[in-house]
């Protein structure tokens, strides 16, 4: 995936990987909870490297039609986080060491396990049923 050079490209980026995500509902929540889980993913594919600088706040709030509060809060949020490093008057770099790069890939997968059993447990299979279907389709996407 080719890092984007533009504001308005990274704002695309961060839209469209919010739809991938199906966060298109968006309210005050979505907003300040999305940017970072889309900046996880981000990070964890090597779209975003450590050391690459950030759009300003205020050129990213304008790109896409948001508060520069909003923004500010989702990079404090990612900042705690530990995924970007900002200073006061200054731009704000993506800063994921090795270690939160698999912490992050753990969660993301753990997250997203836990939504598909909770379907499988709802379409009525068993634990052995569901883990003999995970391992199946394992099976073929290795033989792709």
């Amino acid at each position: 995936m080719r890092r984007p050079r533009t504001i308005r490209a990274w704002a695309v980026l961060v839209w469209l990987a919010l739809w991938q995500l199906g966060a298109m509902a968006i309210d005050q929540q979505i907003i300040l909870v999305s940017p970072l889980r889309v900046l996880s993913r981000l990070v964890l594919l090597g779209v975003l490297r450590d050391h690459e600088q950030l759009p300003s706040v205020r050129a990213l709030a304008k790109e896409m039609s948001v508060n520069p509060n909003t923004v500010q809060k989702a990079y404090r949020l990612l900042e705690e986080e530990g995924l970007v490093q900002s200073h006061a008057g200054a731009k704000s770099f993506v800063c994921a060491t090795e270690r939160q790069r698999a912490a992050l890939r753990r969660e993301l997968t753990e997250n997203e396990l836990r939504g598909m059993v909770r379907n499988m447990k709802g379409m009525g299979l068993t634990a052995k049923e569901a883990a003999a279907l995970v391992e199946k389709l394992y099976a073929e996407e290795e033989n792709k």
